[in-house]
């Protein structure tokens, strides 16, 4: 059954100011350096604001693209948050996908609101050592995370992030927890691996981080944190071994890796068809065709 909107689509505006010489509500709100109240929008304010009809709207409200508007009576009231939902339909829209896709991935944007807020994935709050971490977290909207990843940005892929700690959603927008992270996912991908199988990577990277972290905290606490030192002792201790700490992880994985991608590539190569695809040949004379016998 659909949504009626017998009063939605009347164009209107909010109530006009008080008659002149008699301060309005929103002159006294800034006098008293009281927040302005977020702008409400009729139905037909709302389509017009977005770039498309009021049919269109009921439409997706009859999908549930939309959250409820408030009522007051017969009229509905919608705001900013409902703009910038249509929005982001428009984009990923505009990226080919469809409206049950939208559908899917609004919905895993939603769990990730209930799941995980902005300040637990960045971890804020006081603490007592300087932070290891030096990352930088990048704000998008759903549409310009599908922008970074083409065809992948399924609600799977998007649960699996935020499951990851990778994302969490602040009101309509989305907040990665480091930039680097985000790019170097981004480029994987661009290379051609999917990026479920990145996901999966970084969840066994993380789990061998976190031991190696452990390693570096154990440590730390045998050695440190130990007698009746003062805590601002500790700290300038902790943030004078943070860049060591760094600087040995780098080095053991580069040569980690130089030996383990060495010895693959070299296995690949051993494993490849006399005739390469590229035409050269690992066999035979090199120089001229060979003479009948």
């Amino acid at each position: 059954m659909g949504i009626s909107d017998e009063q939605d689509d009347q164009p209107g505006a909010s109530p006009a100011p008080d008659a002149a010489g008699v301060p309005d509500a929103a002159a006294a709100r800034a006098a008293a350096g009281a927040p302005a109240p977020q702008r409400e929008y009729r139905a037909a304010e709302l389509a017009e604001a977005a770039g498309i009809t009021t049919r269109t709207l009921r439409f997706y409200r009859e999908r549930r693209l939309l959250p409820p508007p408030r009522r007051e009576g017969r009229i509905a009231w919608y705001t900013e948050h409902h703009l910038a939902r249509l929005h982001t339909i428009g984009g990923l829209l505009a990226r080919g996908h469809t409206l049950g896709g939208i559908a899917d991935l609004l919905t895993a944007f939603e769990k990730g609101r209930d799941s995980h807020s902005a300040a637990e994935l960045l971890g804020l709050g006081q603490a007592v050592t300087p932070p290891f971490s030096e990352e930088t977290p990048v704000r998008l909207t759903p549409e310009e995370l599908a922008g970074h990843f083409p065809g992948e940005d399924t609600p799977e892929n998007l649960s699996g992030t935020i499951e990851l700690g990778y994302l969490a959603v602040d009101g309509d927008e989305l907040v990665h927890v480091s930039r680097r992270l985000l790019d170097a996912s981004a480029a994987l991908v661009r290379e051609g691996i999917p990026l479920a199988a990145v996901l999966d990577a970084a969840r066994e990277v993380r789990s061998h981080v976190e031991a190696i972290a452990t390693v570096f905290a154990d440590v730390i606490s045998t050695h440190l944190l130990t007698g009746e030192r003062p805590a601002g002792q500790i700290a300038e201790s902790v943030d004078q071994l943070r860049p060591y700490a760094k600087q040995v992880v780098d080095a053991e994985l580069a040569m980690a890796l130089d030996r383990r991608v060495r010895t693959e590539v070299e296995a690949w190569l051993t494993s490849r068809p006399a005739n390469s695809p590229d035409g050269s040949s690992d066999s035979g004379p090199a120089d001229g065709p060979a003479v009948p016998g």
